[in-house]
């Protein structure tokens, strides 16, 4: 159900917007300390504060990534969009969130999901929760890793001339994205979502 919920989501937003999508960019698929450039610091003391250990200055060719999507409208700089399923919101995220929320433009209520991830009691186990040696070794390495690259998502797109990142959470979406006012309604998420970061 997840994907499937992402999937609408990114047709919807890109319909509504009139936007083309694109592919994750280079200086996101592997940042290291030249694409993270000034915010270097920053994300070095992100992932320590996770994981306890030195971010090296590259990362291997296995480690990667990509994102939802990338929607590009004509006239307007580019925009990564995520759709942020349950095992996005733990303890974790909310520590990255809070190290930069203030900073760095957003579109999306950062305060919102420091709250849903504060409220989360249980992480979810299996995949979700695997190690991911070496950057995130251990029980839970999953978790954090995926609270980390929301980080650097979030974190280095307006240095690289991107609108900031939109998140749509799966709890804001999931009991209307398929019915027949999904437009109108996701209009309203959108109008509300990216008049604040205007």
């Amino acid at each position: 159900m997840p994907k499937e919920i992402e999937y609408a989501v990114v047709g919807l937003v890109a319909d509504i917007l009139g936007a083309a999508t694109a592919s994750t960019p280079d200086w996101l698929v592997r940042p290291g300390r030249a694409e993270c450039g000034d915010r270097w610091p920053l994300v070095h003391s992100i992932y320590s504060e996770l994981t306890g250990l030195e971010l090296p200055d590259e990362m291997r060719k296995v480690e990667r990534r990509t994102v939802d999507a990338v929607l590009v409208v004509p006239g307007s700089p580019p925009r990564i969009l995520e759709v942020d399923e349950k095992q996005h919101f733990n303890a974790h995220r909310a520590a990255t969130l809070r190290r930069y929320k203030d900073d760095v433009p957003l579109a999306f209520d950062a305060n919102l999901w420091i709250a849903r991830s504060d409220a989360k009691a249980k992480l979810e186990g299996g995949g979700f929760s695997r190690p991911m040696p070496p950057l995130f070794p251990g029980e839970g390495g999953r978790h954090r890793q995926r609270a980390f690259r929301d980080a650097l998502t979030d974190i280095l797109a307006p240095d690289y001339g991107f609108a900031p990142t939109l998140r749509i959470g799966d709890f804001e979406v999931k009991d209307w994205i398929n019915s027949p006012d999904r437009t109108d309604r996701m209009r309203r998420l959108l109008s509300a979502r990216l008049h604040r970061c205007a």
